[in-house]
């Protein structure tokens, strides 16, 4: 199995900058698809960003321009770049990773962290 560990949120200013790092238990070579979620108070978790085994990137509408998603395979890390932060941006970020075997689809989850965006 896989365990994820987020880092790197926190409170920043409208307009500023997060990095957040997913760091895998396990080489994310092996893993067929990572990503990112939202979850705001009250509302469903939302895709943010994806990043496959190939590196083709996926981006919620909301966050294409602003956010930019990247890997570090020798780190077994996945980043989500942050930059010009909105209010709503605000919720947990949770880290996803989908692994793929023997034909069954394996889901994994992070603790998230939470990001504030607020003056």
């Amino acid at each position: 199995q896989v365990q994820l560990v987020e880092s790197g949120g926190g409170l920043v200013q409208p307009g500023g900058s997060l990095r957040l790092s997913c760091a895998a238990s396990q080489t994310i070579l092996s893993i067929n698809v990572m990503g990112w979620y939202c979850q705001a108070p009250g509302k469903e978790r939302e895709l943010v960003a994806t990043i496959t085994s190939s590196s083709r990137t996926k981006y919620a509408d909301s966050v294409k321009g602003r956010f930019t998603i990247s890997r570090d395979n020798a780190k077994n890390t996945v980043y989500l770049q942050m930059n010009n932060l909105k209010p709503e941006d605000t919720a947990v970020y949770y880290c996803n990773a989908i692994r793929n075997f023997a034909g069954v689809e394996y889901y994994y989850w992070g603790q998230g962290t939470q990001v504030t965006v607020s003056s």
